[in-house]
């Protein structure tokens, strides 16, 4: 049932007022309870006024006086309350529609949520919402979201998401900024659609909104091996990665002047395509963009050139590290870094290529357990194996199961009994690498 109670926190309002596991919240001060964001608005008043179904179809009606934006303190069992919202976009780089058959239904559900934008960091694209949504994030000042906007002419726009409503881009950021709402947007680059000049322009657009539009994040459009007849598209090479980081240059020079940061930035895949210097801490300003893999490499190589400091000397052990292709140097550079630190250790670096969506995906975010199980089952590995947590499935899933699933649904369990070896699941940024390695290591 909707709304249904699934933990109810000790020593809550929730556990004085007798709320179970179990019962179901039916309404708030009369309000019909439509999903968390509903939830959280209407809540947070000092005095309010729940209805609550127990599991006897019994009707409580609870009055409570709190703190001001105090919880009740309960849990329940879908964040979203109801389901999330599908996209109605056909966005010619979509992910999604690059897929192969036969994976986990979940996986091919396209999300546009303003809710899920919210509460995980989703992307959206603005074009499946209603004025009446829009005037909701004002209302109850859901802020800050995150909105994929990829360029702002509104003719190429309505291409690129192939949906007639998608033009209208600009003014839904005006007006959204104008009542107080924070931005992070993001841009898809496609080589020959909206790079170039149609990218420096979106850039100048979007920074016409700051400090509404607080950040702009860029990232290259991924192409699988399963693109059969879809929009053709391009992948960036050296010289066109190259050029779109010198338009992002030009620009970030003149806003660093004028505010003191960047505001636009381009993700790791740029400058490693590119070969060109991965830019120092500071450009990053707090790594609020790891999420679309901007400053991951920087930040990696701080925290391993911090943490090395805190190698043991006196321990030996062998691992293996696992990684995609576009890492790979980076991760081969620390792994001797840290043999070169402590010579009694022996680590391997294996690049993964990936032949489940092919050879076109780089990044080690996208590796399938498949595709680590062929190209390890007969080479000659560490102890222990070490991957980044980033390999696994993230996003809207209604299962319940904690297990740590990769794209094709095997499991972390599964693999290691696969492979017969131990693995462990280092944190992307390598934060956590050192401290593995000394815990899993033995004395000399």
């Amino acid at each position: 049932m909707k709304n249904k109670v699934r933990a109810v926190k000790l020593g809550s309002i929730a556990e004085e007022m007798g709320i179970e596991i179990g019962d179901c919240l039916l309404s708030i001060n009369g309000n019909e309870v439509k999903d968390i964001i509903d939830y959280k608005f209407l809540i947070s008043d000092e005095y309010v006024k729940i209805e609550i179904e127990k599991w006897n179809k019994e009707v409580w009606e609870l009055e409570i006086e709190k703190e001001y934006d105090e919880d009740l303190g309960v849990e329940f069992e879908e964040m979203i309350l109801d389901k999330p919202k599908s996209c109605h976009n056909n966005c010619i780089f979509c992910f999604i529609d690059q897929l192969p058959k036969g994976m986990r239904k979940t996986l091919y559900f396209k999300d546009d949520d303003s809710r899920l934008a919210f509460l995980q960091g989703n992307f959206v694209t603005l074009t499946n919402m209603t004025e009446r949504d829009i005037d909701r994030i004002i209302k109850y000042k859901i802020s800050p979201i995150n909105v994929s906007v990829h360029t702002t002419n509104p003719e190429l726009r309505i291409k690129m998401i192939n949906n007639k409503f998608a033009g209208n881009i600009y003014d839904l950021l005006k007006k959204l900024t104008q009542n107080g709402i924070k931005i992070s947007c993001q841009i898809v680059l496609c080589p020959g659609v909206n790079d170039g000049e149609e990218f420096r322009k979106t850039v100048e657009d979007l920074y016409k909104l700051y400090p509404g539009v607080e950040n702009v994040a860029v990232v290259p459009v991924g192409v699988t091996k399963y693109r059969q007849d879809l929009f053709k598209l391009k992948q960036y090479n050296r010289i066109s990665a190259g050029k779109q980081l010198k338009v992002a240059e030009e620009l970030q020079h003149k806003y660093i002047v004028e505010t003191g940061s960047p505001f636009v930035r381009l993700s790791d895949e740029f400058y490693l395509i590119s070969c060109m210097k991965v830019p120092d801490s500071k450009f990053y300003m707090g790594y609020k963009q790891l999420e679309d893999g901007v400053g991951m490499i920087r930040l990696f190589r701080d925290n391993i050139d911090r943490e090395i400091a805190h190698l043991k000397m006196n321990m030996m052990g062998s691992f293996t590290f696992l990684t995609g292709d576009l890492a790979y140097d980076d991760i081969k550079k620390a792994a001797d870094k840290i043999v070169k630190k402590n010579p009694n250790l022996v680590i391997g670096v294996k690049k993964i290529i990936n032949k489940f969506f092919g050879n076109t995906i780089t990044v080690a975010g996208l590796i399938t357990a498949k595709d680590i199980i062929e190209q390890l089952q007969n080479e000659k590995v560490g102890k222990y194996i070490i991957i980044p947590e980033c390999v696994f499935r993230k996003g809207y899933e209604p299962s319940k199961s904690k297990d740590r699933v990769f794209l094709d649904d095997v499991t972390l369990e599964d693999l290691e009994k696969i492979l017969k070896r131990k693995i462990f699941v280092c944190d992307y940024t390598g934060k956590d690498l050192i401290q593995i390695i000394n815990e899993n290591s033995e004395v000399k």
